[in-house]
């Protein structure tokens, strides 16, 4: 299957005929899948580096063609689209170190894939004359296995960068068939943070969740099957309703007695969850009190409770 390019990918592609052709620095588990489902897509994988020569053959062979090089600012130089997919720590050095060696010219588009860190710290790349973003899939992406569907498929991914590169990337991401929206470049940090609490601190919450079940007497399969239905219905209110309008239960209601009867539990057979009890407490009931149906009354009877 070929590319069917979009106005500003066909728009480069008639100035550089080669614009489709990119490559890879860092040949891990989001590395490999961006090179076999961009292939898939038509663009063309020129060139592979990466610390480990093992994951470079994995990359050449999962995308069936390319070729491994040691050096990152000489795969750089054989492609006009340059995707930096290492740890977030290595992003900025590997750059550097490519533009000193000459690795990037003025026809070349950078991206790193942090979700964490912005396109500021590809600027040795722009010095260089490349343009410079940042694409991030909000995905956890498992070691590819040949045949497997593709992981980018119906996902959110944010762009952020200069107008070339945020073009341009609005095109890569259509290709992947996945969803692209735009943040500020300054913004990068607070968006990321967004996906850690509403992904990672979730697990924790559910973890809190699951163990106060198992206090009552449930394993913890059974107790995720009979709090599922909740969190997905939950969920569902949040899209449906909002935040604010999605809350229930006794701080919603204003319901100081049932709130001190879960403190005195938690306090006495889970006592190293009391802390974060309160202060979801606390905050969840700012948000009670922005729905403006509970008293003044309630209110002071709830934060009294939530004091640590």
């Amino acid at each position: 299957m070929r590319l069917r390019p979009g106005n500003f990918l066909q728009k480069i592609m008639n100035t550089n005929k080669t614009h489709t052709d990119f490559c890879i620095i860092g040949c891990g588990r989001l590395g490999i899948s961006l090179a076999v489902f961009l292939s898939k897509q038509g663009f063309i994988p020129k060139a592979f580096s990466s610390r480990s020569p093992e994951s470079v053959e994995r990359a050449i062979g999962f995308a069936g063609k390319g070729k491994g090089y040691k050096i990152p600012s000489e795969a750089a130089k054989t492609s006009p689209l340059v995707f930096i997919t290492t740890p977030d720590t290595l992003i900025e050095p590997i750059c550097e170190k490519i533009a000193t060696e000459g690795g990037f010219t003025h026809d070349s588009v950078v991206y790193h894939l942090s979700g964490a860190l912005s396109s500021s710290i590809l600027s040795s790349a722009k010095k260089n004359g490349a343009s410079t973003g940042s694409i991030h899939p909000l995905q956890a992406f498992a070691p590819y296995e040949e045949g497997q569907e593709s992981p980018f498929k119906g996902i959110n991914m944010s762009i952020e960068g200069d107008e070339r590169a945020v073009e341009l990337g609005k095109e890569i991401v259509n290709a992947l068939k996945a969803n692209s929206f735009t943040i500020p470049t300054h913004a990068k940090t607070v968006y990321h943070a967004s996906a850690v609490v509403a992904s990672n601190y979730l697990v924790t919450l559910e973890h809190f969740a699951l163990e106060l079940l198992k206090q009552a007497g449930l394993s913890e399969e059974n107790a995720y099957e009979v709090l599922e239905p909740l969190i997905m219905g939950t969920l569902n209110n949040i899209r449906q309703r909002g935040s604010i309008n999605a809350l229930t239960g006794p701080v919603a209601r204003g319901d100081d007695v049932i709130v001190s009867r879960h403190l005195t539990d938690i306090d006495e057979k889970l006592p190293q969850f009391s802390d974060l009890y309160r202060l979801l407490g606390r905050y969840t009931l700012d948000l009670a009190a922005q729905r403006g149906e509970i008293g003044p009354d309630a209110q002071q009877k709830l934060a009294a409770l939530f004091i640590f």
